[in-house]
């Protein structure tokens, strides 16, 4: 082959082989855009979903509370009613008490 021949060829080989490496930087840079696209997407997703589980986790916990509140609030109000009721069957007793009282002491200064 001629000289002039080989270098022509070599040129047009060194143009393809330049035009290969450019597609293949073009087509990573572009597979790199959509990974980093869809890594932003799983991301998202996935904070949306943590967010959602963390106010599930927040109103369950919410409820919980307040059924033990009421829970609370029935006990001290039975404790309150056994104390009252406690207190209405002594009432006779301290008056009776008060008055024996009342009369020794009113005896003592006679």
């Amino acid at each position: 082959m001629p000289r002039p021949e080989v270098l022509t060829e070599i040129k047009a080989a060194e143009a393809a082989a330049e035009e290969i490496v450019a597609e293949a930087e073009a087509d990573r840079e572009e597979r790199i855009a959509e990974a980093r696209s869809e890594a932003d997407e799983i991301r998202a997703a996935a904070e949306q979903e943590a967010e959602a589980h963390a106010t599930e986790q927040l109103e369950a916990a919410r409820e919980e509370i307040e059924a033990r509140r009421e829970e609370l609030l029935e006990e001290g109000r039975q404790a309150r009613d056994e104390l009252v009721e406690e207190a209405r069957d002594r009432i006779d007793e301290a008056v009776s008490r008060t008055v024996d009282n009342f009369e020794e002491a009113v005896n003592a200064q006679t």
